[in-house]
């Protein structure tokens, strides 16, 4: 029986699309560099910010302001990040259903830690028992450590859980954790990302994930 669900952030239960695209382009624009569209910022997320800088700016990893870039960034971000972004519909009544029924809920996230903890803590209070993001610690997403670390917090086991998120890196995060995943179509990729990756549950809706989850 499932009694434990663990959610990615970005795409599945919160739209911050908007604010990674304008504190990309504050970093971009700092250096004079060409301003990416929402639409490419929406590709480019997922595997961290880092990989989204990298992504963004002119010649990646080569730039000589890319780690200078990247740390305007996050200061930009940290002070902006709750200018635009909300919770998907439906989201927070999904959350409160199932912490009335007794599910553990955690987040994992490829997004630096300090924003992960600070955004659940402000948008989902106590509906959200564990928040972890990307450290030294923890390797980012699709490795499974975010997972078992999360599993491990609630106390909670494997047999007994389920990951849910948008994008291919977290079906194959649910994979490499041994967890089935609900994949959900209203974030930041599409369902044909979802059924090629092979989710095992594809949803429109988060009261699907209720079915899902409390039948």
């Amino acid at each position: 029986m499932i009694d434990t669900i663990i959610f990615d952030l970005d795409g599945t239960l919160l739209n911050t699309l908007e604010d990674l695209k304008d504190s990309t382009n504050f970093a971009l624009r700092y250096f004079g560099y060409p301003e990416c569209s929402i639409d490419e910022v929406r590709n480019f997320v997922g595997n961290g910010v880092k990989k989204l800088i990298e992504r963004a700016i002119p010649q990646g990893l080569d730039n000589p302001n890319f780690e200078r870039c990247l740390d305007i960034f996050k200061t930009n971000y940290a002070e902006n990040m709750y200018n635009n972004t909300v919770p998907y519909d439906g989201v927070i009544d999904m959350l409160e259903t199932l912490r009335n029924k007794g599910i553990k809920i955690a987040v994992v996230s490829n997004k630096f830690d300090m924003a992960v903890k600070t955004l659940c803590r402000n948008y989902f209070a106590n509906l959200v028992q564990v928040a972890v993001g990307e450290s030294d610690n923890i390797r980012k997403k699709p490795s499974p450590d975010g997972v078992f670390r999360a599993i491990k917090l609630l106390n909670s086991s494997d047999k007994n859980s389920i990951y849910c998120g948008d994008s291919d890196v977290d079906v194959n995060t649910a994979k490499n954790a041994g967890l089935d995943c609900i994949g959900v179509t209203w974030g930041f990729r599409d369902r044909k990302v979802l059924i090629s990756e092979g989710a095992s549950y594809i949803v429109d809706t988060p009261d699907e994930i209720l079915k899902i989850l409390l039948i």
